[in-house]
């Protein structure tokens, strides 16, 4: 074998290994490489999770984003939200954000849907008063109440007595992922105390009934303006009555003049 065949087997090998530990030393510097600094683990759910639902482990992955493109209340991991209630219908890659779940504290999940300073009032209802049978939950309803008017109780009124209220609930059922039509006998609302006085004080005078309001509607009708009376001006003083003033002179024949307002009186004098 000659010197140059040697020559060129050596530079092989030298070449060889050096792009053995070149290769070596990227790949180790890959997998000890620190993420991306630009990028934030975010949870997100891998099928669709109704309304009024019990979030599962199998239901939420977590995938890195660009953090630019994440919400301030998206969730870092996936225990965070496994066991919370979703307050909105979530669809499939959908990040979940803590204004869209709700803890479940124990109880029914209806509960945990109800928003703070709230409370749920169940409605009975028919397949009229239901809207058709098309109301679910999620929807927003205005309520409408009759009752009788006029002395012979013949002639009713209807008027507006509440709008935009969340339905929380059908029957027992606070699930969304119907869409045929279905009767209920009983409607499950969100509404204040307040509202709910409102509510249950028309039950009790008349008839009920729900109208069905578009998603994007969000307007309401302006609270009707109470008209303060002016107050009354105070009374003008009455002028205190002048005293009358009274003079005195001496008169011809030693007599005296007496002056009292307009009235002219003599007076003899005394010896």
């Amino acid at each position: 074998m000659s010197a140059r065949t040697l020559t060129l087997i050596a530079l092989s090998l030298v070449l060889g290994l050096g792009a053995a530990w070149m290769a070596n030393n990227w790949l180790s510097a890959k997998l000890n490489a620190s993420p991306d600094d630009n990028l934030q683990a975010v949870v997100v759910a891998t099928v669709e999770i109704p309304f009024g639902q019990m979030i599962e482990a199998q239901q939420v992955t977590l995938v890195r984003m660009p953090k630019g493109t994440v919400p301030d209340d998206a969730f870092d991991a996936t225990d965070k939200v496994v066991g919370k209630i979703a307050t909105f219908a979530m669809l499939r890659g959908d990040i979940l954000r803590e204004a869209r779940v709700a803890e479940h504290l124990g109880g029914s999940t209806l509960a945990s849907l109800i928003e703070s300073e709230k409370r749920a009032v169940s409605v009975r209802v028919d397949d009229v008063v239901g809207v058709g049978g098309f109301l679910l939950p999620g929807n927003r309803v205005d309520v409408l109440a009759t009752k009788k008017v006029g002395g012979n109780g013949t002639d009713s009124e209807s008027k507006t007595i509440l709008e935009d209220l969340r339905v929380l609930a059908v029957d027992q059922t606070a699930s969304t992922d119907k869409t045929q039509p279905v009767v209920v006998r009983a409607v499950t609302l969100e509404m204040t105390p307040k509202e709910a006085e409102v509510l249950v004080k028309a039950m009790s005078e008349g008839r009920l009934q729900l109208a069905l309001r578009n998603p994007l509607d969000d307007q309401k009708k302006p609270e009707p303006k109470v008209a303060v009376a002016p107050k009354p001006a105070a009374p003008a003083p009455i002028p205190a009555a002048t005293k009358p003033q009274v003079r005195r002179s001496v008169g011809v024949s030693g007599g005296v003049i007496i002056i009292r307002g307009t009235e002219v009186k003599l007076a003899k004098a005394q010896p």
